[in-house]
């Protein structure tokens, strides 16, 4: 088995997102891969039950929140010591835009978070299963615990 040249962070910046960087981080510098980091940020979309349909959210709004979003994607990249060009910030299905990065980028492990969710939960899908399914490289599920 080769050893992994590319490893690809899908940070979610959720409270058990350290973790994940944590693991991703520690397999990168095992491997002496090349450590990147993906932040996808889902369509912004309200309903409004007036208009019948859905529509986006302000674009000021959005705006701000990618704004955001960016800085906390390079200061978790500073943290992890990962290049500029070596960071995404993208928006809209984060499945598929994490795979189309690690696709275009040549990533032959992917590293995400997942809750192992089981019934109900896991019917309305999660991005971990998505990405396991779908990835043409390997994908790492490193498995987080909610508080109960």
């Amino acid at each position: 088995m080769e050893s992994y040249k590319h490893v690809l962070l899908a940070a979610d910046f959720s409270e058990h997102g350290k973790i994940v960087a944590e693991r991703a981080k520690d397999l990168a510098d095992k491997y002496q891969a090349k450590l990147s980091i993906v932040h996808v940020m889902d369509n912004l979309l309200i309903t409004d039950a007036g208009y019948g349909s859905t529509i986006p959210f302000d674009l000021d709004l959005t705006a701000e929140l990618m704004a955001a979003a960016k800085k906390r994607l390079a200061k978790l990249a500073e943290k992890l010591n990962i290049a500029d060009d070596c960071q995404w910030m993208e928006t809209g299905s984060p499945k598929l835009e994490i795979i189309r990065v690690a696709e275009e980028n040549r990533v032959d492990l992917i590293i995400v978070g997942s809750h192992g969710r089981h019934g109900f939960a896991l019917l309305l899908g999660s991005t971990a299963n998505g990405i396991l399914h779908h990835a043409k490289c390997d994908v790492l599920a490193v498995r987080l615990h909610d508080d109960d």
